[in-house]
């Protein structure tokens, strides 16, 4: 089954381009869907609110050069999406209301893992984004959203994470540090992105027509990622909640979109201290526990914004983007992000469907965790980073991607692209890495 996607696709996406078709039919280029309209029952099943979807992302990635292992290989990691989307208003005639129920399933491996970074302490980006959280089936989505005074307030409950509505950002680039949440990325064990669900409210009021502000509630429980629980419903080993707030500005500048953010989260539950124990000592050398701190919190930046378009088609043209992150010294082990870029949509005229993109990312360690990593050497008396028990210090990372988009389909869009990776998991003594990567999305 998991096979099939790394033999067939090329053939597939010939036969789409090679076959003259309608829409509506199996394998056709202009088609939303790889297996056509069901001789119209999709189309019809649409306008009666019924909407069901199978998406499919696979990612390879190649260490071509440097990295921790030289040793040179290929690894695969893909994602099925199975979902379906209700208009409650349609099928039950609940006013300005939708249902969503979406599983997913993840397989393979990470060539960051063993090849790129230094299996002792990880990295902080991953070279194939798909990848984590356990090979497993998950309830992603299961929610119900309410709009009330003519669309005005925006109320969405049910199980999701919180970077499908906070610190929102696309992910067409394979390197984790473009794709997706950021902050999800950088305090991963209390804020969960896709595909991993928990119990949430989030509440949307729209100030005007470009304006909106939102807050939200999320269970923050660290067994919902655990692989066994991927349809776990209950709330036990819930340690508190993240609560997020935010503020989006989506503007039309000289008619082209433009999107902006500004976001503040915060944990009420306990987190550990990166450094020091219960009195204010190095934990690494007095053996105590480390203290804890009673709450967690960080803010966040996003723009992105079009800032080019080709005559009348405003499809195409050159975007910009940047996301900032900044999270709390004591307790997370990287304290700032940044990251910048560009998105070129259309580049030529006989390909005005394909893409370039790339990215710059700069991912800086917490020095009060940096320290407490030489203190550990030194409690162990350490210092030969050859060592197997040392413990590499990490500092600053820095990712960049360049990629080219392909839109063989409107259903298959294949991104061959190269990643440069400085001081992967910033370890200054792994050598940098460049890694060959492609990215498949398609729809069936």
């Amino acid at each position: 089954m998991f096979q099939l996607p790394k033999t067939c696709y090329i053939s597939l996406a010939l036969s789409a381009l090679a076959i003259p078709a309608s829409a509506s039919e199996m394998f056709a280029s202009d088609s939303p869907w790889m297996l056509g309209d069901w001789g119209g029952t999709r189309s019809e099943l649409l306008d009666k609110g019924y909407d069901f979807t199978l998406g499919y992302t696979g990612e390879m990635g190649s260490n071509l050069h440097g990295g921790y292992d030289h040793d040179r290989t290929a690894r695969y990691s893909d994602q099925f999406t199975f979902g379906s989307h209700l208009d409650l208003e349609k099928i039950l005639g609940w006013h300005d209301s939708e249902f969503q129920l979406t599983i997913t399933e993840r397989h393979g491996d990470n060539i960051s893992n063993d090849r790129i970074n230094d299996p002792r302490v990880g990295g902080f980006t991953s070279a194939q984004e798909v990848w984590g959280r356990g090979e497993t089936w998950r309830l992603t989505q299961m929610w119900i959203k309410q709009k009330y005074f003519d669309g005005a307030l925006d109320v969405k409950f049910g199980r999701f994470g919180e970077g499908e509505d906070f610190n929102s950002f696309p992910c067409d680039f394979q390197n984790l540090a473009f794709c997706g949440s950021q902050v999800g990325n950088w305090v991963g064990g209390i804020w969960y992105n896709w595909p991993v669900s928990q119990w949430a409210l989030r509440v949307r009021y729209n100030l005007n027509d470009a304006l909106y502000a939102q807050v939200g509630v999320f269970e923050q429980n660290p067994s919902n990622l655990e692989s066994g629980n991927g349809f776990k419903l209950s709330g036990s080993g819930t340690q508190g909640a993240v609560m997020p707030i935010e503020l989006v500005w989506s503007p039309r500048v000289n008619g082209l979109k433009g999107e902006y953010r500004a976001g503040y989260y915060y944990s009420n539950a306990k987190a550990q201290d990166v450094l020091k124990d219960n009195n204010g000592q190095p934990a690494a050398l007095s053996g105590a526990a480390y203290r804890s701190s009673s709450s967690k919190h960080g803010v966040w930046l996003g723009a992105q914004q079009q800032v080019t378009s080709l005559a009348s088609d405003q499809s195409r043209g050159l975007s910009l983007f940047a996301n900032a992150t900044v999270h709390d010294k004591k307790t997370n082990a990287i304290d700032n992000y940044v990251q910048a870029g560009l998105v070129f949509k259309g580049p030529f005229d006989a390909r005005a469907k394909d893409d370039i993109g790339f990215a710059l990312a700069r991912v800086h360690v917490n020095p009060a965790y940096r320290k407490n990593a030489r203190l550990a050497n030194q409690a162990a008396g350490l210092d030969d980073y050859d060592n197997p028990g040392f413990l590499p210090v990490q500092d600053t990372e820095y990712s960049a991607e360049l990629y080219y988009g392909i839109h063989l389909a409107d259903w298959l869009t294949v991104r061959p692209n190269l990643q440069y990776i400085r001081h992967p998991g910033g370890v200054s003594q792994v050598d940098d890495a460049l890694v060959g990567g492609l990215k498949i999305q398609s729809s069936f």
